[in-house]
């Protein structure tokens, strides 16, 4: 037996190469499966942007009581006009900080959102965000003196609360800014006999041009990156395939240029 045989590695058997086959496509079959689920989660966040845009065309319902707040289907109710009767707390309005872009308005950058809380005729309390000011303009609402007094009707989008993170930092309470329209968080600001406060917001519409606050900043945010996500693991499956198809090609050319067992070794 010569050096170079005795130095070659031993075959392996024919069934390890089945079984990676095998493993390879099973992964295509689970990539094609994801990105198919992304596609179907692709239809199903368009079907719900588009309900939930138009319930912003919906005529204005009076906004449910106190009583069914506790089981109130925010969901549901997310987008759509209400009506309310009462009026504005506007010594406990609460600044929320936010770098507005894309804004319908005149203005945009940072500023805040006003949220002044709503007390209702029929008792319990709602806040509503009356709109956009630029940074410069915020100590002037630090109260918000500029809204209206006395019992009034408004009719406004309700707009769930947003979520508060990790890395969303502390309200000032000593300056009554926040950063995020929280409902829960922004509610500690408030007179406990405020109770209950409403599980939604009121998003205002746009007043005059160029009036402040500025008004009919309401966006409809769904994140929707399923397409994004379904060409990836399309990505990933044709990667497979390829990469499949490259080991099949070479396993085959090394069957090739291996010598047959009853092939005479090459003389010393």
């Amino acid at each position: 037996m010569t050096a170079a045989a005795e130095s070659s590695p031993p075959a392996r058997p024919r069934w390890t190469f089945w079984v990676f086959v095998v493993g390879m496509l099973a992964l295509v079959v689970l990539f094609l499966g994801l990105g198919k689920w992304q596609l179907d989660r692709l239809a199903w966040k368009e079907g719900l942007i588009a309900q939930v845009a138009a319930h912003m065309h919906l005529p204005p319902t009076p906004l449910p009581g106190p009583a069914e707040w506790p089981h109130l289907d925010v969901e549901a109710w997310q987008y759509r006009p209400v009506s309310v009767t009462g009026h504005f707390l506007n010594d406990q309005a609460v600044r929320v900080f936010i770098g507005l872009s894309d804004a319908k308005g005149r203005y945009s950058g940072p500023g805040y959102w006003i949220m002044t809380p709503f007390a209702l005729a029929g008792g319990g309390t709602v806040w509503v965000d009356r709109g956009f000011v630029p940074q410069a303009a915020g100590p002037t609402y630090a109260d918000d003196k500029t809204a209206p007094t006395g019992e009034i009707s408004l009719t406004g989008v309700a707009v769930a609360s947003e979520a508060a993170d990790l890395f969303t930092p502390a309200p000032d309470a000593a300056q009554r800014i926040d950063w995020v329209r929280n409902i829960d968080r922004l509610s500690k600001t408030l007179d406990p006999a405020l109770q209950p406060i409403a599980p939604v917001y009121l998003d205002l519409p746009a007043g005059p041009p160029g009036s402040l606050p500025q008004g009919g900043e309401t966006s409809i945010d769904f994140p929707n990156s399923h397409l994004g996500y379904a060409m990836t693991w399309f990505g990933f499956a044709l990667t497979t395939i390829i990469m499949l198809g490259e080991w099949v090609r070479r396993q085959q050319l090394r069957a090739k240029d291996k010598p047959a067992p009853d092939d005479p070794a090459p003389a010393a």
